[in-house]
């Protein structure tokens, strides 16, 4: 969304008051062609668009580019779709009153006669990049670009005002209905975007993209992609990598590249496909190009090279350069040194065939050079490219920026600039994520806003794998890339109540933008591929019951909306929300359900089969909301499209079909028979001659635990329960037992002295007794008035965001980030290109808490896994108590930095090192869970110090910025991995008034 200026036609005075919303000028505005100029019943000097039963009808020369007749139809048709009535589009230099005039600069003979009368000025857009301008003058309504797409986007751009969505086609999001169209008086221009190229690479796009292309359409061809083409353009877009994975995009279909063209779409080739040559292209001519190696083969591999510019020399593209080994890996035998050499002689050939077949300089056609894994070793190590060419960085394939945009390049003014190539889909290592999105917008910012603030903002690639099921964050992406700064951190939510309004109308916006945020976010937790048994913690802080609380509570409210949604629009909400959300949910209850029937199989609960029958059910429940999307939503339109497997991953590539987590059943005892399980534990009585202990009740936070009596046989028994103190509390002292029941223990504080109090409980059937300990802890409480974080028992946790003081630094300063990260927001820097610090003139954040003991306290920092994006200087924050020297910890070098006397340029080189203390590497594990935990699949990092405290009490922890990019989510003091959950203790502040 654009910051844009706005100059009035001259209306008369009485239009200024009554507030017309063009206005003399404009602030930054949080969409990105910030005006709504089109009505739906008249005003003063409006144009006309329909009204009265009667269309505008739209010229265009004859002469201007084929893209834009092609979108000036496309514009005369969408008024049908919202009216009924089209409008006529005349290839013609003369027009008729009330039309819609279209061109293009130095293109359109009907624009350049209206500049040549001053009838419009053009400054303000004139021999920019995709601008344009719309105006209403003498009854016409003019719209004006700077280029071929800036005409485009123009005419897309009151199309998306009159009410068809970009999406109308790729998510079937029904247009919005009127009788007439106005456009309100005045001018109006759109300024250039702040990132060049923007687009979108269809990868991995077997077997649920090509199959739905070859039922559609006989093949990933021109037919295909012309409705992808348009959907770029309608989103503002302009670049795309095509479908790669055996696929040719200019062999498969010789009309491909020339309806590319005619749209107005750049072409590239992906990351590993240098000189508009796909993989596919090689591996078909192998046997006559010989192997893929440039050592031994330069002069075949040369002329493949060649072949591919010249193919495509009259077309626009963006041209990659560069060599990867055959097949999307390493090229060579492992010698870097080797590598780099081989990859300058290659560039260096690429370069004269570029010059040898435009007969011009390499520098007047766009290039890019993705440094993507190994290739970002060459770049570290020196490896330099003609200084035209785009730098293309890479995320970690799972969202993570790996660099910012290098110092180096910034001072020498790299005239080609950087980019950014970024997966919101990947089928790969780590680990695959394709099927669903799992990608938050909150996310999305801030490492959109990280790369762009640093400087890439010369090209945006994301790979998007099918396109379908990612149609949000596309939709996020391609705004976000016109104008980074019109959606900072704070205004995200406000973006999805904008893209729910767009989608579905203002009615219902605000909830469908709370449960798409909220299923995004739940799958960032732990995205269903990479689901396995035992991440969420069963009988440590109730955390599996509260996921699947949370997972249930966003499906009622989606299937509750569904009947509120017009029948137009249900074929859009199963895609963009009741599908997502449902089938996200069905997978990780799942993974839950068989987590307990493991664990209840186990102890020998009869209700272990319960939780069989209901994974087994959520499984067919999977199968059965496919087949609905592939063959009965939008009358089968998408079918095949959802035929990614997504259940039962063992390695990182797809399995062969869904399949369940391992599960048992088990056979019930012939009588019934008392089991008991409490909270904290995994054992179960009187089957274990351990003692039955529930976790340490504490005053401060006035713990409740749970005891489960169940049934191990068939039938039913009676129990009782009683405790030896009268302060213990029970939810309820006997009961029957069919399956299970619950007892909560709870404790009369009133009745406790200060100090630690023992008690028993004794659950009983006849002449079986389990006896269960407890203690419970009491003291006074601190004399503060702030809000504190704290416990009697030594863990706590505190979210980033509940912190008493912000205290800015010398540069910068902490800012809420909301929504971002597992919680309800996390803590980073603005601005994010601020230099690093030295704790005295670091921006700081200050959290009260409570320290019950003296001596060391842990304190484990869980931070976004950001990546080594600047090796120069590592990744710090520093954490200090009181006054305290603060211990500086790098996250990325695992070294634990205490400055003594020191100064700015200690902070590459620090006087002091000495080893980080032995990460807390169990903390929150459960289980088996530890072969698959790991900051890229937590989405959090953990940095754990020991900090010295001298006395019990009130104490200030403080954290401190020491390089702006780390984001700060969670604090947890003392972690108890005895008792340890993935997302560790529920979070309590004390004195909240």
């Amino acid at each position: 969304m654009i910051q844009s200026k706005i100059k009035f036609h001259l209306l008369s005075l009485l239009l200024f008051l009554v507030g017309s919303v063009f206005g003399q000028s404009i602030k930054k505005n949080d969409q990105r062609t910030p005006v709504n100029y089109v009505l739906h019943k008249m005003e003063a000097q409006a144009f006309k668009i329909v009204a009265n039963g009667k269309s505008a009808s739209i010229y265009v020369d004859s002469n201007d580019w084929k893209g834009v007749i092609r979108a000036a139809k496309d514009l005369g048709d969408d008024t049908r779709k919202v009216t009924g009535i089209a409008s006529l589009v005349f290839e013609s230099t003369k027009s008729e009153k009330n039309a819609i005039l279209i061109g293009t600069i130095g293109k359109s003979r009907i624009i350049d006669k209206l500049i040549a009368a001053k009838k419009i000025d053009v400054s303000s857009i004139k021999g920019k990049w995709e601008s344009f301008l719309i105006q209403t003058v003498d009854g016409q309504l003019v719209v004006a670009g700077s280029d071929k797409r800036g005409t485009i986007y123009g005419i897309y751009d009151i199309s998306e005002k009159i009410g068809v969505s970009p999406w109308y086609f790729w998510a079937d999001v029904p247009v919005k209905k009127s009788s007439e169209l106005y456009v309100k008086a005045g001018k109006y221009f759109q300024d250039s975007p702040k990132v060049k190229y923007r687009g979108i690479f269809i990868n991995d796009e077997e077997p649920s993209f090509a199959q739905w292309a070859r039922g559609a359409y006989g093949g990933i061809n021109s037919k295909m992609y012309a409705t992808m083409f348009e959907l770029l353009l309608r989103l503002k877009a302009n670049y795309l990598w095509p479908a790669m994975w055996g696929k040719s995009f200019n062999e498969d279909d010789p009309l491909n590249p020339l309806v590319a063209d005619e749209y107005g779409i750049v072409m590239g080739t992906s990351h590993h496909e240098p000189m508009m040559r796909s993989q596919k292209e090689y591996t078909d001519r192998k046997k006559e190009i010989g192997e893929w190696n440039y050592e031994t083969n330069e002069k075949n591999i040369s002329q493949f090279f060649y072949d591919g510019i010249n193919r495509n020399k009259n077309f626009d593209n963006l041209i990659t350069i560069g060599m990867r080994g055959e097949g999307d890996v390493a090229m060579g035998e492992g010698d870097d040194l080797k590598n780099i050499q081989t990859l300058q002689n290659v560039i260096k050939k690429q370069r004269e065939i570029i010059q040898n077949v435009y007969n011009d300089a390499p520098e007047n056609h766009p290039q890019v050079w993705a440094i993507f894994t190994e290739v970002q070793r060459y770049y570290d190590a020196g490896l330099t490219v003609p200084d035209d060419v785009i730098l293309l960085f890479c995320d970690n394939n799972w969202g993570h920026i790996r660099r910012t945009y290098p110092e180096k390049e910034k001072v020498k003014n790299r005239i080609g600039g950087g980019g950014l190539y970024y997966h919101i889909d990947m089928n790969g290592g780590p680990w695959n994520d394709r099927w669903i999105n799992t990608t938050t917008i909150p996310k999305l910012q801030e490492q959109f806003n990280l790369a762009y603030q640093s400087g890439l903002d010369k090209l945006w690639i994301v790979n998007v794998g099918d396109l379908k099921p990612k149609e949000l964050p596309i939709d996020f992406i391609m705004h976000f890339a016109w104008n980074p700064d019109a959606i900072p951190a704070d205004k995200t939510q406000k973006y999805m109540i904008d893209w729910a309004n767009r989608m579905f109308g203002n009615e219902h916006a605000e909830e469908i933008a709370d449960i798409v945020s909220k299923y995004t976010k739940y799958n960032l937790w732990r995205k269903p591929e990479a689901q396995v048994p035992n991440i969420f913690s069963i009988v440590n802080n109730q955390e599996s019951d509260r996921v699947l609380k949370l997972w249930k509570d966003v499906v009622d409210k989606a299937e509750k909306l569904k009947s509120k949604i017009p029948v137009d629009a249900q074929d859009a909400y199963y895609q963009l929300v009741l599908y997502p959300v449902k089938a996200s949910a069905g997978v990780a209850e799942i993974y839950l359900a068989a987590d307990k029937n493991m664990l209840y199989a186990k102890q020998g609960r009869v209700s272990a089969n319960d939780f069989y029958k209901r994974a087994q059910g959520l499984f067919e429940e999977d199968k059965r909301l496919s087949d609905y999307y592939n063959n009965s939503m939008a009358k089968g339109k998408w079918k095949n499209m959802m035929s990614d497997i997504h259940i039962g991953y063992k390695m990182w590539s797809m399995p062969r079909a869904n399949q369940l987590p391992e599960m048992k059943e088990i056979t019930p005892l012939p009588e019934p028979t008392i089991g008991v399980a409490i909270e904290g534990s995994e054992l179960s009585w009187p089957n274990t001659t351990d003692k039955a202990t529930l976790p340490l009740f504490d005053g401060l936070a006035k713990s409740s635990y749970y005891i489960d009596v169940y049934n191990r046989g068939l039938g039913k028994f009676e129990f009782t329960a009683k405790a030896n103190k009268t302060w213990i509390k029970l939810s309820q002292s006997k009961g029957v037992v069919e399956k299970e029941t619950r007892i909560q223990v709870d404790i009369d504080w009133n009745a406790l002295t200060n100090g630690t109090s023992d008690g028993t409980i004794e659950i009983s059937q006849g002449n079986s007794i389990v006896p269960i300990q407890l203690s419970a802890i009491k003291a006074a409480q601190p004399k503060i008035e702030e809000p504190y974080f704290g416990s009697l028992t030594g863990e706590f946790s505190i979210p980033s965001n509940s912190y008493n003081t912000s205290v800015p630094g010398k540069f910068a300063k902490w800012v809420t980030l909301p929504d971002l990260g597992r919680s309800d927001a996390s803590m980073g820097i603005s601005p994010v290109t601020a230099p690093s610090a030295i704790p005295e003139s670091a921006p700081r954040l200050e959290y009260k808490v409570l320290l019950s003991k003296k001596g060391k306290a842990t304190v484990c920092l869980g931070i976004l896994p950001t990546q080594d994006i600047n090796p120069a200087r590592g990744l710090r924050i520093a954490v200090a108590l009181d006054n305290q020297t603060p211990v500086i910890i790098d996250a990325r070098k695992g070294l634990v930095d205490t400055f003594g006397e020191y100064t700015p340029s200690n902070l590459a080189h620090s006087k002091v090192l000495k080893p980080l203390p032995p990460l807390n590497k169990d903390i929150y594990l459960n289980g088996n869970a530890k072969q698959r935990r790991s900051e890229v699949f937590d989405n959090l990092r953990w940095l754990d110090t020991e900090l010295q405290i001298d006395e019990p009490g009130i104490h200030t922890l403080k954290v401190y910025m020491i390089d702006p990019e780390v984001v700060l989510e969670k604090i947890v003091v003392n972690p108890d991995n005895a008792h340890s959950s993935y997302f560790g203790p529920i979070p309590m502040q004390h004195n909240v008034k």
